[in-house]
């Protein structure tokens, strides 16, 4: 063999360990079956509810999508706030312990004349029910300025079921 050869080897190798260990590395939240892991990965309908932090009272509801991607992270988009306003949240997910996971992402705003306002960070648990096709959440929002300061705080609920062919 000469140089040329091994070399080519060699670089076939490497890309097929590179890419054995991006597969396990995605693949590492999977379960199968049973509670945990990676089971919320999969896109869903989210019915979103504007809630009263003192008293739980329904204020507003409205759909919205959620992606939660195999590795921890997730996109959200809404019906609640009209798209010109706003970006999709881009966030992350952790499997917490059972049935329950924790998410957080952040969206930016923008006013009618397309200004940037600031942002928001919205952090959930949920709950996900044992048949894996249904979860629950609540939470809050934290809405800031560009420039970080905080400006108001609210709450949310969440009913969602799986979106699937």
């Amino acid at each position: 063999m000469n140089k040329k050869a091994i070399k080519a080897i060699i670089i076939c190798g490497a890309l097929v360990m590179s890419i054995v260990t991006v597969t396990i590395y995605a693949t590492s939240g999977q379960t199968s079956g049973g509670s945990g892991g990676g089971r919320i990965a999969g896109t869903w309908n989210v019915r979103v509810d504007i809630t009263n932090c003192q008293n739980g009272a329904v204020i507003r509801s409205f759909d919205s999508v959620g992606s939660f991607h195999q590795g921890g992270t997730m996109i959200d988009s809404t019906s609640g706030i009209r798209q010109e306003l706003k970006t999709p949240g881009h966030g992350v997910w952790s499997h917490t312990s059972g049935n329950r996971y924790s998410f957080r992402f952040k969206s930016f705003s923008f006013d009618p004349a397309g200004t940037y306002t600031g942002y928001t960070i919205i952090q959930h648990e949920a709950d996900l029910d044992a048949s894996g096709d249904e979860y629950s959440s609540e939470g809050t929002a934290e809405i800031y300025t560009p420039n970080g300061a905080l400006v108001g705080t609210g709450c949310s609920a969440t009913t969602a079921t799986r979106f699937s062919l």
